[in-house]
Formats: C-alpha cells, sequence, structure tokens
C-alpha cells in the first residue's frame, strides 16, 4: 500500500524524532547536574571511551585533528575529559573521560531508557519495537562512526 507522506518527509520525520530525543536527554542531564553537555559532547564522549587519543578520536568522528582537539578542550574545561602524554608516542596526546564524563555518560544511557520507555507507552511496546527493528534492519551497519563526520563536530 503506497504511503500518503512523500520520500522527502522520511528524512524530516526521523530528524524531528531525533531532535526530539535528544533534546529532552539533554533537558533531564541538565536538572541532574549537566547543565554544560550539548549533542557533539555526548558524541565525542562515546568515541573517548573508547581511548586513544585526539588524533584517534578526530578519526573516530570524521573530523580533523583541530575540530576534535577544540572539542576536547571545551569537555576539558567542563570536567569531563583529561589529556595525558601518550605512553607509546611522544608526539601523542591521549584524552580520557573523568570520572564526571562515565557519570555523564552513565546517566546519559539510564535517561534514553526512560525515554524509550515513554515513547512506547505513547505508541505501545510492540510498535516501538517494530520502529527499532525497521530502523536496524533498512540502516547500514558501522555504527556511530559511520555517521560522526557526516553531522560535524
Amino acid at each position: 500500500m503506497p504511503s500518503h507522506r512523500p520520500g522527502n518527509a522520511l528524512p524530516f520525520l526521523l530528524l524531528q524524532a531525533f531532535r526530539t530525543l535528544i533534546d529532552e536527554l539533554h533537558v533531564r542531564l541538565a536538572e541532574v547536574g549537566h547543565p554544560d553537555l550539548r549533542p557533539a559532547h555526548g558524541f565525542a564522549m562515546q568515541m573517548i571511551r573508547q581511548g586513544g587519543s585526539i588524533s584517534d578520536l578526530g578519526r573516530r568522528l570524521g573530523v580533523s585533528k583541530q575540530a576534535a582537539h577544540k572539542t576536547v578542550g571545551g569537555l576539558e574545561q567542563l570536567g569531563y575529559v583529561r589529556r595525558t602524554p601518550s605512553a607509546t608516542d611522544q608526539r601523542q596526546v591521549d584524552v580520557a573521560l573523568t570520572e564526571r564524563g562515565m557519570e555523564a555518560l552513565a546517566l546519559s544511557g539510564e535517561i534514553l531508557n526512560e525515554l524509550r520507555e515513554e515513547w512506547a507507552a505513547t505508541v505501545g511496546g510492540p510498535e516501538m519495537a517494530l520502529v527499532e527493528d525497521t530502523l536496524a534492519r533498512v540502516g547500514r551497519p558501522g555504527g556511530i562512526e559511520r555517521v560522526m563526520g557526516w553531522l560535524g563536530p
């Protein structure tokens, strides 16, 4: 059965849902002590959690080393990451999450679970599972690293 919506509506519906979810995540993060975090910070912190240098972060995010350096600097000022000289390469600087950074990621996961359950309560559990399963089926594999450079820093 053909859809009553044009194909160009789909990207906007997906983006609108994504924006709604991320905006509410950040409202709730602010309420629990993380008012300065922004969506780009969360994506960067996910990649920083994997370990490695600022150059590694830039590659994972699909941004320049300079952009990664700027992101790390902002997160460092907020107390979410720390830089240390690389133990294996004097030219590299490693970046790691602080306790505050790990707390923020853990809280983000909890809040996203709550939001998912709220959405499921609104649309119905089976419908929510269908949306997730469908998106998983039509999206290409590659995880967050695949889309980060496309989204920008």
